[in-house]
């Protein structure tokens, strides 16, 4: 079973916010999801970002592959350099 890390879209039309939720690759965007493992809100200056280092941690080294986006935010509060230094040991 292909794992992705992505965003799932909640909120009133026109104000998004997102969970950031993993998910098989096959199941729909909003679709059914194994765990949510943080928060994003885009509408907030600057921008709203709670994730949990741990979950996201834990399901990198599991195999699950994060999306662009999601990629992008990792990038930004740390977590994927703390996945590849744990990773090739540096």
């Amino acid at each position: 079973m292909a794992v992705k890390i992505r965003l799932k879209r909640m909120g009133a039309k026109k104000s998004p916010f997102y969970r950031i939720v993993v998910a098989d690759a096959r199941s729909p965007r909003d679709g059914r999801q194994i765990e949510t493992i943080g928060t994003y809100n885009p509408l907030t200056q600057p921008a709203t970002i709670n994730i949990d280092e741990d979950l996201a941690l834990k399901w990198l080294k599991n195999g699950a592959k994060p999306s662009d986006t999601v990629r992008n935010l990792f990038s930004k509060q740390g977590i994927l350099e703390k996945f590849h230094n744990e990773k090739f040991g540096k």
